[in-house]
């Protein structure tokens, strides 16, 4: 069948984890069934992998056995559409890459600009964070610390304070011009987001360069987080409990 014969050719071309749908292999649509026929002979035969219905990958194999395709191939669809940004890997799909956890979890977290449906593909259960902050390239590193302060607790294989120093040593390194995009990017989080990323901040810079972020705040409430005042010593004007 010529068909299985181009499918492998364009196949031999992809890189091994690369997630394609068959409308992209480049067909004519009266071929389609023929090329999931295809398709699904070839994961038979173990040449492909089926990532969820409609999706394939080339397997990569390893002298410590076969490797899943990476984060970003997995959600990529749902990162970009028409090459604009519309969303970004937060929450688990960062803690590692941030160095917070050494843990991987079967959960991928995507800030996204509205409210959206969990879902799942294949072993991987999807859950949209919604971000009130416009996405963009350059915000995104800047929104996945934010997001990360947001859900310190529930960083997993840690604690709350080996967190906060991970934070703060981020925090140290970001330039002046990041770090104040980051001041204003955090006035649309949570009251406990901006108090603790306040106090991070004002650990690192004695100029009273978060009192908007600190005015923003309610002087009635209090923030519960279990750090230790020795990790972070601002933590009693930011009323962090």
């Amino acid at each position: 069948m010529r068909t299985s014969a181009e499918i492998l050719n364009i196949i031999d071309k992809l890189k091994e984890g690369y997630v394609f749908t068959y409308d992209e292999l480049g067909f004519e649509p009266d071929k389609t069934n023929a090329i999931i026929i295809a398709l699904n002979r070839l994961v038979k035969e173990d040449k492909l992998r089926r990532l969820s219905k409609g999706r394939y990958y080339k397997p990569l194999m390893t002298e410590f056995g076969e490797l899943k395709p990476d984060t970003y191939q997995i959600v990529k669809d749902l990162l970009q559409k028409n090459k604009k940004v519309i969303g970004y890997l937060t929450g688990f799909s960062v803690f590692n890459s941030l160095f917070l956890t050494t843990q991987v979890s079967n959960t991928i977290q995507i800030g996204y600009h509205n409210e959206k449906k969990a879902i799942t593909r294949g072993m991987y259960k999807i859950r949209f964070i919604k971000q009130a902050n416009k996405i963009t390239e350059d915000n995104i590193p800047l929104l996945q610390i934010l997001d990360s302060i947001r859900f310190i607790k529930d960083i997993p294989d840690t604690n709350q304070n080996q967190s906060c120093n991970r934070f703060i040593a981020i925090v140290k390194e970001l330039s002046l011009e990041r770090l104040n995009k980051l001041k204003k990017l955090v006035l649309k989080y949570n009251a406990s987001t901006r108090a603790l990323t306040g106090a991070i901040i004002d650990m690192l810079e004695k100029d009273n360069s978060t009192q908007t972020i600190f005015e923003s705040l309610n002087p009635a409430t209090s923030y519960n987080f279990s750090i230790s005042e020795r990790t972070l010593p601002t933590k009693e004007k930011w009323r962090i409990r």
